[in-house]
């Protein structure tokens, strides 16, 4: 397509030159999930905002964008949510055999505590209303949707030295009485995030003992389900 014969609302896709491509691979390879690493100095204003641009950005199922943002700062607040965990976290030994209780309760999660900043994500079912493009036949693309702004976040932060961890070890009914969530309102990340001066080589629960990844080869299939025999 000649240039003037371009729409006006489409740019060139032309490929990222290499140093380009290699810097969205590195934060792609070099993310990780931050629980302990976190540094006390706060993140600024701008540079929050910049992140929080970069999850807006990212694609949604009939473009609904259907997240929110909680900027939880409030030490008071922040511990409020460190008793949540704690607790649910106690539930969730019980559930592991007990040789890997142990290992389990290494795994410490202190950044709610330690990281200045929390950013509880949330989805907004109603944000496009009752009928969305792309979702008349899985009700659960909004909630996918707001996933891909929480990986957007995680690779901007990981651009800026930005540590980021997920807690997904909560009560619900705890984080929405902590926060006034209202009911339909779903939450779906809890972020930490501070600034930090290591990361592991590998994500810590390979690192230590809990996981190791996956073969990326066991993955693949070509065009469907491998079937018996």
């Amino acid at each position: 397509m000649r240039p003037e014969t371009v729409p006006p609302a489409l740019r060139s896709a032309i490929p990222f030159s290499q140093s380009e491509r290699e810097a969205v691979y590195k934060a792609i390879a070099t993310r990780r999930d931050v629980r302990d690493q976190f540094l006390p100095e706060p993140l600024p204003d701008d540079l929050v905002m910049r992140l929080l641009r970069a999850a807006h950005a990212a694609p949604s199922v009939g473009f609904m964008q259907p997240w929110n943002f909680i900027l939880v700062r409030d030490p008071a607040l922040r511990q409020r949510a460190w008793e949540a965990f704690g607790k649910a976290n106690e539930e969730a030994v019980a559930l592991f055999p007990q040789e890997r209780r142990d290992l389990y309760r290494s795994l410490k999660l202190e950044g709610i505590r330690k990281a200045p900043l929390s950013i509880c994500v949330t989805c907004d079912p109603d944000r496009a209303g009752p009928v969305v493009l792309g979702r008349t036949h899985n009700p659960r693309m909004d909630v996918y949707s707001t996933v891909c702004a929480v990986q957007n976040l995680w690779l901007a932060a990981r651009a800026e030295g930005v540590g980021l961890g997920w807690v997904s070890i909560f009560r619900d009914a705890d984080v929405r009485a902590i926060l006034g969530i209202p009911e339909r309102i779903e939450i779906v990340a809890w972020l930490c995030l501070g600034f930090v001066d290591q990361l592991y080589a590998e994500p810590e629960l390979a690192a230590k003992g809990w996981r190791q990844r996956l073969e990326l080869e066991d993955l693949i299939f070509e065009d469907g389900w491998p079937q018996p025999g």
